[in-house]
C-alpha cells in the first residue's frame, strides 16, 4: 500500500485537519515535474530522472575522516530554516530557499513555505493536546488519591475514624462517566478533590472528596426530585468502593486510548514529512531532507516525550491497582486485540441470503399458481395474512440498514463501539448483523410459506389449528432467542438491546445516554411495525384470528391501543428530551422535544382518519 493510501487511512476522523496536508504538498511536487517536462518535452520523466542519476557526482565510499559533516553539507545545501519565537512560546519556523534565482526556483519555494506552514500547524496543535493530556493527568493522579484512601477506609472502617468527616453527596453536578473532560476543576466526573499539602497520610485526602450521584436509575432520580439526597453520609460500603473502581477503570482505559492516538498522530505526522522530502530530493536531485528533518525532529513535535512518558506510567498504574498486578490481563483490557473475521459467519450470511432468496422465489410462486390476486377470497386472505409478517418485514430491512451503517463507521474508521458504549470486544460487525438479518429473514419466509401451503392445501385443511398458531410460534421463537439467559447467539448484545429498550419505556425516570436516544429515534420509523405487532394481540389474545383484520377494530380495546401505540415512539423521545433539559439546562433539547408533540398530534390525528375511512393519509 502507497504511504498516502496508509497516510490517510491511519488519521483519527476528528482530527483530519491537523495533519500534515500530505497530498497538497504532492500536488506542488508534480508542478515541479511537469516545469522540468515542460523544458525537456522529448525526454520520458523516467528516462530524465535515470539520467539524472547516472549524471550525478560520486562522494566516494569512504570519507576523509579531518573534515566535518556539517562542512561536507555546505556546499550541498539548498535550504536555510530559521526559528522565531512564535504565540505561547511555540517555534515557528521558517525556511529560505537559497536558489530560488535559479530556473524553476519558485515552485521549489512554494513547496518550502508550504512546508513551513504544516509544520508549524502540525507542532501547534501537538502541543495543545498534550497540555490537555498533561491536565487530564493531574485529575486522574488526585483521583487515584481519592480511591486508595477510599479503598483503606473500606478495608479498615476504624482506620483513623476520628479524622474522617462526612460529606455530601451533591445530585446536582454532572455525570461520574469516563467520557467527561478530566480537567480537575471540579466540574467534572469522578471522584473529585483538592489536597492542599502533602500526602503522608492516604485518609486525609477523603476529608477533601466528593462523589457525585449522576441520577442513573429511577430511584435515585426520585430522590434527586425530592431532594432527598443532599447531605448524605458516605456509608464506605463494598458497593460504593465497586463502582467508583469501575468507573475510574473505564476512564483510565479512555485516557490510554487519546494517549495512544496522539502518539500515532506524532509518528504519522513524522513519517510524512520524511517521505515527502524523499520524493523531493528525488524529483529535484537537491539534498533537502536530512537538514530540514533535523529540524523536524527537534521541534516540539518530534522531540518531545511527554506521550511515550504517560503511556508507561498509565500502563504501571493500571496493571497495579486495577488489574492486581497481572500485565497481561491489563494489556488486555488497555490494548484490546482486534476481533478476527471467522469464515462461518460469512458462510452462513452467504448461505441465509441464498435461501432468503429461494423463499421469495417460491412464495411468489405459489401466490400466482393459487391465482390468490384474482379471486376475492384470495385477496381478502392476503391482506390479513400480510399485515402479519410484515413486521419481521420491517425488522430485517432494519437491521440490514444498521449493518450497512456499520460497514462504513468501520471504513471510516469511526469509534462506534466506544460511542455506544458497547464492552470491549462484544460489539457486533456488519458481518454479524448481517447474519442475524438474513437468519431472522429465512425463519421469516420460511413460516410464510408454511402458513400458504397449509392454509390453500385441499390436503392439509385438517390442520387449520395448527396453521394457526405458525405466526405465534415464530413470534415466541424470536422473543425466546431475544430473552435467552445462557451465552449464546450474542448474548451480550441482546442484554444491551434490551437495557437499551427497557430505559427508553422508562424514559424520563432513566439517565439519557446515546445508545438510548438513538434507539428511540430509530423506533419512531417503526411506527407501522409496532401496529403490525399489535395485531398479534387482537389475533390469539381477543380470538379473531378466524375474522382476522376484519373484526380487530370491533374491539374499543384494541382501537385504543392502536392510538397509544402509534404516538409511542414520539412520547420516548418527547420524555428524552425533557430529561435532557432538566440536566443539562439547553434549551436546544427543549426544542427538540417541541417538535414531537405537534408530531404525536399528526399520529393522533392519522390513526383516527385510518379508522374512519379505512384509509391512511401521511
Amino acid at each position: 500500500m502507497k504511504f498516502g493510501k496508509h497516510f490517510k487511512r491511519q488519521k483519527v476522523p476528528e482530527w483530519v485537519e491537523a495533519y500534515m496536508d500530505y497530498n497538497g504538498l504532492k500536488r506542488i511536487l508534480r508542478g515541479i515535474v511537469f516545469f522540468k517536462q515542460s523544458k525537456q518535452p522529448a525526454t520520458p520523466l523516467r528516462t530524465f530522472q535515470r539520467r539524472s542519476s547516472l549524471y550525478r557526482s560520486f562522494s566516494g565510499l569512504t570519507v576523509p575522516s579531518g573534515i566535518p559533516p556539517s562542512e561536507r553539507d555546505i556546499e550541498d545545501q539548498v535550504i536555510a530554516v530559521n526559528s522565531s519565537q512564535g504565540e505561547g512560546s511555540m517555534q515557528c519556523y521558517k525556511t529560505d530557499f537559497l536558489e530560488q534565482s535559479k530556473e524553476g526556483g519558485d515552485i521549489e519555494a512554494m513547496f518550502f513555505r508550504k512546508l513551513d506552514e504544516e509544520l508549524n500547524k502540525v507542532n501547534t496543535f501537538y502541543k495543545d493536546k498534550v497540555e490537555e493530556l498533561m491536565n487530564e493527568a493531574s485529575s486522574l493522579d488526585r483521583q487515584m488519591d481519592a480511591l486508595v484512601a477510599l479503598r483503606i477506609k473500606v478495608e479498615n472502617p476504624d482506620a483513623n475514624g476520628s479524622s474522617l468527616k462526612t460529606y455530601s453527596t451533591n445530585t446536582a453536578a454532572t455525570e461520574l462517566s469516563p467520557s467527561d473532560d478530566l480537567n480537575g476543576d471540579g466540574s467534572s466526573g469522578m471522584c473529585r478533590q483538592e489536597v492542599n499539602g502533602c500526602r503522608h497520610d492516604p485518609l486525609e485526602v477523603l476529608e477533601h472528596v466528593k462523589i457525585h450521584n449522576p441520577l442513573e436509575s429511577p430511584i435515585s432520580t426520585l430522590k434527586g426530585v425530592f431532594r432527598y439526597s443532599e447531605d448524605v453520609e458516605l456509608r464506605f460500603k463494598k458497593e460504593e468502593l465497586r463502582k467508583v473502581e469501575e468507573r475510574l477503570r473505564l476512564v483510565f482505559i479512555e485516557f490510554y486510548q487519546k494517549l495512544r492516538l496522539l502518539k500515532l498522530f506524532s509518528f504519522m505526522n513524522l513519517s510524512a514529512f520524511s517521505k515527502i522530502l524523499k520524493k523531493y530530493e528525488k524529483i529535484t536531485s537537491r539534498r533537502a531532507a536530512r537538514s530540514y528533518m533535523e529540524i523536524v525532529d527537534n521541534s516540539y513535535l518530534g522531540s518531545s516525550d511527554e506521550v511515550s512518558s504517560l503511556l508507561e506510567r498509565v500502563e504501571v498504574t493500571f496493571v497495579e491497582h486495577f488489574s492486581d498486578s497481572n500485565r497481561r490481563e491489563g494489556m488486555k483490557s488497555l490494548r484490546p486485540k482486534l476481533k478476527k473475521e471467522r469464515h462461518k459467519v460469512t458462510f452462513f450470511s452467504g448461505f441465509f441470503s441464498g435461501c432468503s432468496a429461494a423463499l421469495v422465489v417460491a412464495v411468489v410462486l405459489r401466490i400466482e399458481t393459487k391465482k390468490l390476486m384474482d379471486r376475492e377470497e384470495g385477496a381478502r386472505y392476503l391482506e390479513n395474512i400480510f399485515p402479519i409478517y410484515s413486521f419481521f418485514g420491517f425488522i430485517i430491512l432494519h437491521m440490514l440498514t444498521y449493518a450497512a451503517n456499520v460497514f462504513f463507521w468501520r471504513r471510516y474508521r469511526i469509534n462506534y463501539p466506544f460511542i455506544f458504549g458497547f464492552k470491549q470486544g462484544t460489539e457486533l460487525g456488519y458481518r454479524e448483523v448481517f447474519l442475524v438479518s438474513t437468519g431472522l429473514a429465512v425463519l421469516a419466509l420460511g413460516s410464510f410459506l408454511v402458513n400458504l401451503y397449509l392454509d390453500l392445501g385441499s390436503k392439509t385443511r385438517n390442520f387449520r389449528t395448527f396453521t394457526e398458531l405458525v405466526p405465534l410460534s415464530l413470534v415466541s421463537a424470536v422473543l425466546i432467542i431475544i430473552f435467552c439467559p445462557f451465552n449464546i447467539i450474542y448474548s451480550s448484545s441482546r442484554f444491551f438491546f434490551i437495557r437499551c429498550i427497557f430505559h427508553c419505556i422508562c424514559a424520563p425516570l432513566y439517565k439519557v445516554t446515546l445508545p438510548d436516544f438513538f434507539l428511540a429515534d430509530h423506533l419512531t420509523s417503526q411506527v407501522q411495525a409496532l401496529k403490525s405487532l399489535e395485531l398479534y394481540i387482537c389475533y390469539y389474545r381477543l380470538a379473531e384470528y378466524s375474522q382476522r383484520r376484519n373484526r380487530c377494530h370491533s374491539h374499543g380495546v384494541y382501537n385504543v391501543f392502536y392510538f397509544i401505540v402509534a404516538s409511542i415512539p414520539y412520547w420516548m423521545r418527547f420524555l428524552q428530551c425533557l430529561r435532557r433539559l432538566c440536566e443539562e439546562g439547553d434549551a436546544v433539547h427543549g426544542f427538540n422535544g417541541l417538535k414531537y408533540l405537534p408530531t404525536i398530534v399528526a399520529v393522533l390525528v392519522r390513526t383516527a382518519c385510518e379508522l374512519k375511512k379505512g384509509h391512511a393519509w401521511f
